[in-house]
């Protein structure tokens, strides 16, 4: 492979945080990360909630074993992804964080908004004012979210001048 198809390769690969394996694969294992981090806190050292706690204590712990099998295959996905993007030489590092932040987010947003009120299959306490503990669940997701997404715009900014300027280049050899 020559210079010129390294650097095409290499510009061609950031056009888009978006476009790029990092990202999705970190997205999995920010999706992953957080729903273990809820797992093993929430439901195991705190014993908080179950992942579906109106049912018998038998079925809220196959909920939590269902939760961990889920969380363990996107996880495994998420790593074989990236191992992927690493053996391609498409792994780009700030794509990936970008993608993790917003993998985080998206799973704590979806546990506190759609698995606690809309399908409320779980609060994240029983016996207290639930208002502070909703705030800070959600409020948490939202700022993981953010930092993800603006992450993304940034990148996708920096990157469109490389492009531009690739384009020019491969236009001057053909």
């Amino acid at each position: 492979m020559t210079s010129t198809q390294t650097d095409t390769q290499v510009t061609t690969q950031r056009t888009s945080a978006l476009r790029n394996k990092s990202y999705w694969a970190a997205l999995l294992l920010g999706i992953a990360t957080m729903a273990a981090i809820d797992e093993i806190v929430f439901h195991q050292i705190l014993a908080w909630h179950h992942f579906y706690d109106n049912a018998t204590a038998d079925i809220a712990l196959l909920s939590d074993g269902l939760l961990h099998a889920a969380e363990l295959f996107v996880f495994a996905a998420g790593f074989f992804l990236m191992l992927d993007a690493r053996r391609r030489e498409q792994f780009w590092a700030a794509a990936a964080w970008a993608g993790f932040l917003v993998g985080l987010g998206v799973f704590q947003l979806w546990d506190g908004l759609i698995d606690h009120k809309v399908l409320q299959l779980h609060q994240i306490r029983y016996g207290v004012d639930l208002l502070p503990y909703d705030i800070a669940w959600n409020v948490g997701g939202l700022v993981l979210l953010v930092a993800g997404i603006v992450m993304t715009v940034i990148l996708a900014r920096r990157t469109r001048p490389q492009d531009a300027h690739a384009n020019r280049s491969q236009r001057g050899k053909s």
